[in-house]
Protein backbone atom coordinates (compact mmCIF):
# COMPACT_ATOMS: atom_id res chain seq x y z
CA UNK A 1 0.00 0.00 0.00
CA UNK A 2 1.36 3.16 -0.83
CA UNK A 3 1.78 6.20 1.50
CA UNK A 4 -1.02 8.05 -0.19
CA UNK A 5 -3.29 5.26 0.38
CA UNK A 6 -2.25 4.84 3.98
CA UNK A 7 -2.68 8.02 4.70
CA UNK A 8 -6.28 7.98 3.66
CA UNK A 9 -7.02 4.91 5.54
CA UNK A 10 -6.50 6.46 8.69
CA UNK A 11 -8.27 9.41 8.15
CA UNK A 12 -11.51 6.84 8.03
CA UNK A 13 -12.69 6.27 11.07
CA UNK A 14 -12.99 2.82 12.35
CA UNK A 15 -16.39 1.00 12.62
CA UNK A 16 -15.85 1.19 16.23
CA UNK A 17 -15.28 4.65 16.54
CA UNK A 18 -18.25 5.47 13.57
CA UNK A 19 -20.77 3.69 15.90
CA UNK A 20 -19.61 4.73 19.17
CA UNK A 21 -22.75 6.25 21.26
CA UNK A 22 -21.78 9.63 23.08
CA UNK A 23 -23.57 9.03 26.72
CA UNK A 24 -24.37 12.01 29.07
CA UNK A 25 -23.28 10.68 32.23
CA UNK A 26 -26.20 9.44 34.08
CA UNK A 27 -27.22 12.01 36.97
CA UNK A 28 -28.62 10.19 40.42
CA UNK A 29 -32.04 10.74 41.24
CA UNK A 30 -32.67 13.13 43.81
CA UNK A 31 -34.79 12.01 47.30
CA UNK A 32 -38.07 13.42 47.37
CA UNK A 33 -38.52 12.43 51.11
CA UNK A 34 -37.53 15.83 52.25
CA UNK A 35 -39.79 18.18 50.11
CA UNK A 36 -43.06 15.71 50.56
CA UNK A 37 -42.09 15.20 54.45
CA UNK A 38 -41.99 18.94 54.90
CA UNK A 39 -44.77 20.08 52.73
CA UNK A 40 -47.00 17.77 55.21
CA UNK A 41 -45.21 19.00 58.17
CA UNK A 42 -45.87 22.65 57.29
CA UNK A 43 -49.64 22.63 56.56
CA UNK A 44 -50.41 20.24 59.09
CA UNK A 45 -48.63 22.95 61.58
CA UNK A 46 -50.58 25.62 60.50
CA UNK A 47 -54.02 23.62 60.78
CA UNK A 48 -53.16 22.19 63.85
CA UNK A 49 -52.63 25.31 65.60
CA UNK A 50 -56.14 26.68 64.06
CA UNK A 51 -57.91 23.12 65.69
CA UNK A 52 -56.27 23.78 68.82
CA UNK A 53 -57.95 27.07 69.02
CA UNK A 54 -54.40 28.70 69.01
CA UNK A 55 -55.10 32.48 69.42
CA UNK A 56 -58.57 32.69 69.51
CA UNK A 57 -58.33 31.52 65.66
CA UNK A 58 -62.03 29.41 65.08
CA UNK A 59 -62.40 29.42 61.06
CA UNK A 60 -59.09 27.67 59.14
CA UNK A 61 -60.06 29.57 56.04
CA UNK A 62 -56.31 31.10 55.70
CA UNK A 63 -55.05 27.31 55.63
CA UNK A 64 -56.50 26.88 52.07
CA UNK A 65 -53.53 28.47 50.05
CA UNK A 66 -51.44 26.17 51.66
CA UNK A 67 -53.43 23.19 51.48
CA UNK A 68 -53.35 23.55 47.81
CA UNK A 69 -49.70 24.99 47.40
CA UNK A 70 -47.95 23.25 49.55
CA UNK A 71 -49.52 20.40 51.24
CA UNK A 72 -51.43 19.30 48.11
CA UNK A 73 -49.12 20.14 45.10
CA UNK A 74 -45.90 20.00 46.08
CA UNK A 75 -46.33 16.90 48.10
CA UNK A 76 -48.53 15.17 45.09
CA UNK A 77 -45.22 16.07 43.53
CA UNK A 78 -42.77 14.32 45.49
CA UNK A 79 -45.26 11.40 45.63
CA UNK A 80 -44.67 11.00 41.97
CA UNK A 81 -40.72 11.12 41.97
CA UNK A 82 -40.90 8.70 44.53
CA UNK A 83 -42.52 6.29 42.21
CA UNK A 84 -39.16 7.26 39.66
CA UNK A 85 -37.37 6.43 42.28
CA UNK A 86 -39.13 2.97 43.18
CA UNK A 87 -40.02 3.71 46.51
CA UNK A 88 -44.18 2.77 46.33
CA UNK A 89 -44.50 3.27 50.20
CA UNK A 90 -43.47 7.10 49.88
CA UNK A 91 -45.53 7.72 46.56
CA UNK A 92 -48.13 6.34 47.94
CA UNK A 93 -48.51 7.90 51.19
CA UNK A 94 -47.29 11.11 49.71
CA UNK A 95 -49.48 11.12 46.73
CA UNK A 96 -53.05 10.07 49.30
CA UNK A 97 -52.06 12.91 51.28
CA UNK A 98 -51.13 15.63 48.56
CA UNK A 99 -54.88 14.53 47.65
CA UNK A 100 -56.35 14.97 50.94
CA UNK A 101 -54.81 18.38 51.32
CA UNK A 102 -56.43 19.50 48.00
CA UNK A 103 -59.87 18.05 48.92
CA UNK A 104 -59.67 19.21 52.44
CA UNK A 105 -59.30 23.05 51.00
CA UNK A 106 -61.63 22.32 48.27
CA UNK A 107 -63.94 22.55 51.55
CA UNK A 108 -63.37 25.62 52.19
CA UNK A 109 -63.44 27.37 48.23
CA UNK A 110 -66.81 29.45 47.97
CA UNK A 111 -66.98 28.87 44.18
CA UNK A 112 -67.41 24.62 44.86
CA UNK A 113 -70.15 25.02 47.32
CA UNK A 114 -69.58 22.14 49.15
CA UNK A 115 -69.98 23.55 52.97
CA UNK A 116 -72.98 25.96 51.14
CA UNK A 117 -74.73 22.89 50.63
CA UNK A 118 -75.19 21.95 53.44
CA UNK A 119 -77.90 24.89 53.96
CA UNK A 120 -76.60 25.82 57.38
CA UNK A 121 -77.38 22.33 58.59
CA UNK A 122 -74.71 22.19 61.39
CA UNK A 123 -75.46 18.49 62.74
CA UNK A 124 -75.25 16.89 59.15
CA UNK A 125 -72.62 18.90 58.31
CA UNK A 126 -70.18 17.53 61.03
CA UNK A 127 -71.53 13.92 60.46
CA UNK A 128 -70.11 14.65 56.87
CA UNK A 129 -67.15 15.44 58.04
CA UNK A 130 -66.52 12.69 60.80
CA UNK A 131 -67.29 10.17 58.18
CA UNK A 132 -64.70 12.14 56.03
CA UNK A 133 -61.78 11.99 58.98
CA UNK A 134 -62.49 8.50 59.90
CA UNK A 135 -62.18 7.33 56.07
CA UNK A 136 -58.28 9.00 56.87
CA UNK A 137 -58.33 7.38 59.85
CA UNK A 138 -58.96 4.33 58.34
CA UNK A 139 -56.18 4.79 55.91
CA UNK A 140 -53.59 6.33 57.93
CA UNK A 141 -54.04 3.29 60.43
CA UNK A 142 -53.13 1.16 56.88
CA UNK A 143 -49.39 3.39 56.57
CA UNK A 144 -48.44 2.37 60.09
CA UNK A 145 -48.94 -1.31 59.72
CA UNK A 146 -46.60 -0.42 56.27
CA UNK A 147 -44.04 1.36 58.66
CA UNK A 148 -43.61 -0.79 61.40
CA UNK A 149 -40.40 -2.21 59.73
CA UNK A 150 -39.20 0.80 58.55
CA UNK A 151 -37.84 3.23 60.97
CA UNK A 152 -39.40 4.56 64.53
CA UNK A 153 -39.29 7.94 63.37
CA UNK A 154 -42.02 6.86 60.16
CA UNK A 155 -43.87 5.09 63.31
CA UNK A 156 -44.46 7.45 65.55
CA UNK A 157 -45.41 10.23 62.34
CA UNK A 158 -48.02 7.82 61.45
CA UNK A 159 -49.28 6.86 64.88
CA UNK A 160 -49.92 10.61 66.06
CA UNK A 161 -51.36 11.23 62.56
CA UNK A 162 -53.80 8.28 62.96
CA UNK A 163 -54.66 9.88 66.28
CA UNK A 164 -55.36 13.41 65.13
CA UNK A 165 -57.65 12.00 62.31
CA UNK A 166 -59.52 9.74 64.75
CA UNK A 167 -60.06 13.17 67.91
CA UNK A 168 -60.82 15.45 65.05
CA UNK A 169 -63.50 12.77 63.61
CA UNK A 170 -64.79 12.26 67.40
CA UNK A 171 -65.06 15.70 67.72
CA UNK A 172 -67.26 16.55 64.57
CA UNK A 173 -69.27 13.02 65.56
CA UNK A 174 -69.82 14.68 69.29
CA UNK A 175 -70.14 17.90 68.35
CA UNK A 176 -67.56 18.27 71.18
CA UNK A 177 -65.07 21.30 70.65
CA UNK A 178 -62.75 20.55 73.83
CA UNK A 179 -62.08 17.33 71.86
CA UNK A 180 -61.24 18.84 68.13
CA UNK A 181 -58.84 20.89 70.99
CA UNK A 182 -56.95 17.78 71.73
CA UNK A 183 -56.64 16.70 67.82
CA UNK A 184 -54.91 19.93 67.26
CA UNK A 185 -52.35 19.18 70.03
CA UNK A 186 -51.84 15.97 68.57
CA UNK A 187 -51.38 17.04 65.14
CA UNK A 188 -48.95 19.68 66.44
CA UNK A 189 -46.64 17.29 67.93
CA UNK A 190 -47.14 15.17 64.49
CA UNK A 191 -45.81 18.10 62.33
CA UNK A 192 -43.00 18.35 64.58
CA UNK A 193 -42.02 14.79 64.03
CA UNK A 194 -42.25 15.19 60.14
CA UNK A 195 -40.22 18.07 60.63
CA UNK A 196 -37.62 15.85 62.17
CA UNK A 197 -37.83 12.91 59.91
CA UNK A 198 -37.74 15.34 56.64
CA UNK A 199 -35.02 16.75 58.66
CA UNK A 200 -33.36 13.62 58.85
CA UNK A 201 -33.52 12.65 55.60
CA UNK A 202 -32.65 15.95 53.90
CA UNK A 203 -28.73 15.55 56.75
CA UNK A 204 -26.97 12.83 53.92
CA UNK A 205 -23.93 11.67 55.36
CA UNK A 206 -22.05 13.08 52.17
CA UNK A 207 -23.55 16.41 52.33
CA UNK A 208 -23.72 17.43 55.69
CA UNK A 209 -22.01 17.69 59.07
CA UNK A 210 -24.38 15.88 61.12
CA UNK A 211 -26.76 13.36 60.93
CA UNK A 212 -30.26 12.71 62.56
CA UNK A 213 -31.35 9.21 63.66
CA UNK A 214 -34.34 7.62 62.82
CA UNK A 215 -34.71 4.71 65.01
CA UNK A 216 -33.66 1.76 62.53
CA UNK A 217 -35.37 -1.30 63.19
CA UNK A 218 -34.10 -4.58 61.96
CA UNK A 219 -34.61 -5.95 58.54
CA UNK A 220 -36.14 -9.36 58.29
CA UNK A 221 -33.91 -12.43 57.12
CA UNK A 222 -35.68 -14.65 54.71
Amino acid sequence: MSHIEKAEASDVPSLTEAHRVHRVPARRLGNPGPLGLFSFASTTFILSFYNAGVRGVVVPNVVVGMGLGVGGLAQLLAGMWEFAAGNTFGATAFSSYGGFWLSFASLYLPGFGIVDAYNGNESELNSALGIYLITWFLFTFLMLVGSLRRNIGLMALFFTLMTTFMLLAISKFQANENVGKAGGAVGILCALIAYYVGLAELLVREESWFTLPLGTISKRVD
